[in-house]
């Protein structure tokens, strides 16, 4: 590793212990084309989402019918308790030639995995806060695919055009300085870092709810990091859920395969190519009391002593074949993405 990606990763690190939040690589369980908290039981779903975690995922996996840290033979995280899922939606590029192919993903700075996610949960700054831990069958959305406005996008989802694989210059905070609620209209020498954040509020009461946002509510005021208080309806803290995702970009960036307008020719699987349906799901699959102990721990990073940590070879091994069996794009060129009618030229 190059001195400054070197460099990079301790600051990482070291941020990560300072604000007493874990962040952990997961690597890439399956591409596949089903929701089981969107789309229950549709084999196919409507589009394409990237999955990480405990290899019990399916198409219908209803809190009644499974229990990730009982079904799961393996997790594609770090630490080897964790057998919750974590899926967003994948990226495609659109040649100006009309065809589309799958957008590949990395491991993010100093994390030894295979494409994937970054996965955070935060504790923030409270050190005298009670975080309470997801009990068992708990599931959210944060997000909307179909959303076409940046008004409407939560404040904690955003894209960062990095300027090298090194991520120097630092930007910053996720969603501050020169980051977006679209995706990147120009070119990036490092890719993309995608960031999708949760709500740190819950009811106290539901697991879930008809829309799968409803049970969670960001801070009233301020931030969950500095402490802002949970509004009454939504009065229990919660771990800050957050996803990192690295999309190398970098085979796309000769603009004669762009539009002839110069416009950015990515997509989401789902057919938006403004980046405004960025979302993201969570299942939660912990096993026993793994997570409590690491919020009460204070746990950083990917290494912590209340929680048992695997070897990135066997997170790397746990992989799952796909249910809706198609081409995704990853090695060849397609016609159309998959479970999309064509989208405008």
């Amino acid at each position: 590793m190059h001195l400054k990606a070197s460099i990079a990763a301790l600051a990482a690190a070291q941020l990560a212990a300072a604000q007493e939040l874990m962040r952990f690589g997961c690597s890439q369980l399956t591409i596949d084309r089903i929701d089981p908290l969107v789309n229950p039981g549709s084999l196919p779903s409507p589009h394409v989402h990237q999955v990480i975690g405990g290899n019990s995922f399916n198409v219908s996996m209803t809190p009644e019918s499974l229990d990730p840290p009982k079904a799961s033979t393996c997790t594609s995280c770090t630490y080897s308790e964790d057998f919750s899922n974590y899926w967003t939606a994948n990226v495609y590029f659109k040649a100006r030639n009309g065809t589309y192919k799958l957008v590949p993903q990395f491991a993010n700075l100093g994390l030894n995995v295979k494409g994937g996610m970054t996965v955070y949960y935060i504790r923030g700054y409270q050190p005298s806060a009670r975080v309470t831990a997801f009990p068992p069958g708990f599931r959210m959305l944060v997000g909307d695919p179909n959303n076409r406005e940046a008004s409407r996008v939560p404040s904690g989802l955003c894209f960062r055009c990095e300027e090298n694989m090194q991520q120097t210059p630092f930007g910053g905070a996720p969603c501050t300085g020169a980051d977006t609620k679209a995706f990147p209209k120009s070119t990036c020498g490092g890719g993309w870092r995608v960031t999708v954040t949760f709500p740190s509020c819950w009811d106290g009461k539901n697991t879930d709810s008809p829309d799968h946002k409803s049970h969670v509510a960001y801070p009233q005021s301020g931030s969950f990091e500095s402490g802002g208080p949970c509004p009454a309806s939504h009065p229990i803290k919660i771990p800050q859920v957050m996803y990192e995702v690295m999309y190398d970009t970098r085979q796309f960036n000769n603009k004669a395969e762009w539009p002839a307008d110069g416009s950015q020719p990515f997509y989401w699987s789902h057919g938006d190519n403004t980046g405004y349906g960025i979302h993201g799901d969570y299942v939660f699959g912990w096993e026993g009391d793994a997570l409590q102990r690491a919020m009460d721990g204070k746990c950083g990073g990917d290494r912590c002593s209340p929680l048992k940590r695997q070897s990135d070879a066997d997170a790397i091994a746990c992989t799952k074949g796909q249910s809706a069996r198609e081409d995704l794009g990853t090695d060849k060129w397609l016609t159309i993405m998959p479970g999309q009618s064509n989208v405008p030229m």
